[in-house]
């Protein structure tokens, strides 16, 4: 094992200068080159415990694999991530790192933790540069499993279960697999290519690709099961149903969910001149929420030439977006409208928005959520001059799968109801990722859609 580095802090991340990234579309960070990605390897002390393992919600062998980067197998170090991980180039990326398998490292105590998703990335890159061999199908065992939405939970349960020999289809509603990683997420955060990448590998395990297929339309999970002869079904539909405040003037020219706001930029490339989907191009921009979704809108909205405004109710304290994503938004220039509700949206005479009144708020106790309350002050309303707003309070599941699946058993908000093993109300069908729970993280997507796999291979196994 090569000599342990005791510098208390992790290696800087290369990025594009603020002034520049701002105005395209490429990534911002750049990434770990060999020898930086040696030399934070080398801050691992190889702890006996691993506690940063279990902050891992897909069990990742962290030490296992920081050790081999620390001795130059970069090859070896992703088989290793590989053996748990389907995605491991997209979760060096989006992972919450900092509340997951960092905040659970020893060297955090006296220090910085060790940059266990940045070395996570490089990893992931450079077999991606560098690799000549495929990945190749498992012996086939004659079962098949029908995957329904292409996102992180469903790209995670099909490769899984492609590992152990099954005949798995992903069903993906839209014209390109990836969910909520392709529509959702930025290209500057996450680049496209990297994920179709994570899908031909997955590919090349078997796992066949449907697009356009939107099940509950196309075929109900009753026909994928009794015409077409999967003998078990996982629903990883995500949660794509945006919410709104229901205030005034929230129906007006230019007010946009974050999902369509963010599908048309990074689905459809509204941002290039010759786009056929186009984007509104505004010179004032209001988002409101807090949310790493809310900061992405922001940050895409700032790139197309606008002034952007971040509007939350509570403090900077209680932002729920990623510390990292909220410095690079104001390092970017965008200005944040903290302690800030709004109340109404103006709009002209040909219901286009040039206004979004607001109201200044303090906050009081705590509420059921633990953060504190937001309460309005007194005489403090203002309008904000913006032509755009753009809402991203969060989202819910499509009501669609519900509505053509008899006894599929869902929550009032519409998330369908699992055990932990994924398992629903259906005999056959398992559920996982932001359809079971509502809006969360790539990376807990990816451990139920690693979790229901496991029990639908127990399942069918005792059949």
């Amino acid at each position: 094992m090569p000599k342990f580095n005791m510098d208390p802090k992790k290696h800087p991340m290369p990025s594009q200068d603020p002034d520049v990234r701002n105005k395209n579309f490429s990534e911002v960070a750049l990434g770990y080159d060999a020898e930086t990605a040696i030399e934070e390897a080398k801050r691992c002390v190889n702890c006996k415990n691993r506690p940063c393992v279990a902050g891992c919600p897909v069990g990742v062998m962290i030490p296992e694999f920081i050790a081999l980067v620390a001795e130059g197998k970069f090859e070896e170090a992703y088989e290793v991530i590989s053996r748990t991980s389907s995605l491991p180039a997209v979760c060096g990326r989006v992972c919450p790192q900092e509340t997951q398998c960092e905040s659970k490292c020893t060297r955090g105590i006296k220090g910085e933790p060790v940059g266990i998703g940045r070395l996570e990335r490089f990893v992931a890159d450079y077999h991606m540069e560098h690799a000549t061999a495929t990945p190749h199908c498992t012996i086939r065992n004659g079962h098949k499993v029908a995957v329904v939405g292409s996102g992180p939970a469903g790209l995670t349960c099909a490769g899984d279960l492609a590992k152990l020999g099954y005949e798995v289809t992903v069903f993906e509603a839209l014209h390109l697999a990836g969910g909520v990683l392709v529509y959702g997420i930025p290209e500057f955060r996450l680049p496209k290519a990297i994920v179709q990448r994570e899908v031909e590998g997955l590919k090349a395990l078997g796992v066949k690709v449907e697009t356009n297929a939107v099940i509950g339309r196309v075929l109900t999970i009753e026909e994928l099961k009794s015409e077409y002869g999967f003998e078990a079904v996982f629903l990883g539909t995500g949660a794509g149903l945006p919410k709104f405040m229901g205030i005034p003037g929230e129906n007006a020219k230019g007010v946009f969910s974050a999902n369509e706001y963010l599908t048309r930029s990074n689905l459809m490339k509204a941002y290039e001149a010759d786009s056929e989907t186009p984007i509104m191009r505004a010179k004032k921009v209001a988002v409101v929420g807090g949310g790493n979704v809310a900061m992405d809108a922001a940050r895409t909205a700032k790139r197309l030439g606008a002034e952007v405004y971040i509007v939350y109710r509570r403090s900077e304290a209680e932002l729920p977006a990623r510390r990292e994503e909220v410095e690079h938004a104001k390092e970017e220039g965008i200005i944040f409208k903290l302690l800030t509700n709004p109340v109404e949206i103006v709009t002209d005479s040909e219901d286009n928005v040039v206004g979004v009144k607001c109201v200044e708020m303090e906050l009081g106790e705590p509420d059921a959520s633990g953060r504190r309350r937001p309460i309005e002050k007194k005489d403090s309303a203002f309008t904000l001059d913006v032509d755009c707003v753009i809402m991203s309070l969060g989202t819910s599941p499509n009501p669609l799968l519900k509505q053509t699946t008899a006894g599929l058993e869902t929550k009032p908000r519409g998330e369908i109801v699992a055990d932990e093993q994924g398992k629903t109300s259906l005999e056959g069908v398992y559920a996982g990722g932001d359809a079971v729970t509502g809006a969360a993280t790539v990376i807990l997507a990816m451990g139920a859609g690693k979790t229901a796999a496991k029990a639908i291979d127990e399942y069918i196994r005792s059949k």
